[in-house]
């Protein structure tokens, strides 16, 4: 018979990344601690840590568990916080990763209103372009652009797939001409992300469908598509970057599109989170939010409502289809 306050301990560790923080989190000895943890591990017949003086890392076997019983364990804490207060009322922190220009494309105002009506919950946005580890920083809502390969997570798309295309300034092309095939970008400087094993390339769907590569270099790499758009705004080359960033910077006659006969596909945008049962109130509000904001056409921000209407739009060929960050806690 599994001791439930055992597994409870062991999702607090894992939350806290050491035994010392999550001993002091509890008010209980750390090697009091430790000796429940082995003694659910002897229980179960595998080892669901591996410890080290430096940190803690699940082995498969511990994230597996940790995934189904981590939810479970926030219920029954929730559980517990309605019947004191009463109510069903969502409560707790929402640990959400998203990329670092995410509120260019999420309208914070959503927030705002989600925020009003749940006065309980809190939200701590963790924003990078790095892939977030969700059990390691403890995140219950991340979005992820590109194929998603985290099985153990329920995945919900929000926009599919979407083209993007070569832009540089006027003053750019005005200096350094502009490129008449794909092959002289070589001899362009562009704006690209840091690739530290060597040159980037780019891969490219050419008017008749075929994907091309061109080896591209510049002198101003960056790690977040706004760097990358701005560092083009300012005349330091040519980039590649999706339409919803770019389109209104057109508009405005501020960058130029590039050999606009060759686009990239870019993958679309999800939601994941670790699973449908057990998930905290407040963590299924948030979901629900993102699902019905970014599911309207009306409530979508110009810049993808527009994007979307094209790629919906019918298309004809020549007989061809082609951080805001608040202080954490350990409360949930």
């Amino acid at each position: 018979m599994f001791d439930l306050n055992d597994i409870a301990l062991f999702v607090q560790v894992v939350r806290c990344g050491s035994f010392a923080e999550a001993a002091r989190r509890l008010g209980m000895p750390s090697n009091t601690l430790s000796r429940r943890i082995q003694q659910l591990e002897a229980r179960l017949g595998t080892r669901l840590m591996q410890r080290s003086t430096r940190k803690l890392t699940l082995t498969s076997a511990g994230q597996a568990f940790h995934e189904r019983c981590a939810g479970a364990v926030d219920g029954l804490v929730e559980a517990g916080q309605a019947l004191l207060t009463g109510s069903q009322e969502p409560s707790g922190l929402v640990r959400v990763a998203a990329t670092a220009d995410f509120f260019d494309f999420f309208p914070i105002e959503w927030v705002a209103d989600f925020l009003g009506a749940h006065p309980l919950v809190r939200l701590d946005f963790v924003l990078s372009d790095a892939k977030a580890d969700l059990i390691a920083e403890q995140i219950d809502v991340a979005f992820r652009g590109g194929p998603l390969r985290d099985s153990g997570y329920v995945a919900r798309q929000l926009l599919g797939a979407r083209s993007g295309g070569m832009v540089a300034s006027p003053a750019y092309l005005a200096a350094r001409g502009t490129p008449g095939r794909l092959q002289e970008l070589a001899s362009h400087d562009c704006v690209t992300p840091a690739h530290p094993s060597g040159p980037t390339t780019w891969h490219l769907a050419g008017p008749d469908g075929v994907e091309e590569e061109v080896q591209v270099a510049g002198r101003f790499t960056g790690n977040t598509a706004q760097a990358l758009r701005r560092a083009t705004l300012a005349g330091l080359g040519i980039a590649l970057l999706p339409p919803a960033m770019t389109r209104l910077d057109i508009q405005a006659g501020l960058l130029v599109p590039v050999l606009p006969q060759y686009q990239r596909t870019s993958p679309g945008l999800s939601v994941i989170y670790p699973s449908r049962r057990h998930l905290p109130l407040a963590v299924s509000a948030f979901i629900g939010l993102v699902l019905e904001k970014l599911s309207d056409e009306e409530a979508l921000p110009d810049v993808l409502r527009s994007e979307r209407a094209e790629r919906h739009a019918p298309r004809t060929t020549k007989g061809r289809s082609i951080k805001l960050r608040t202080p954490a806690s350990s409360g949930r």
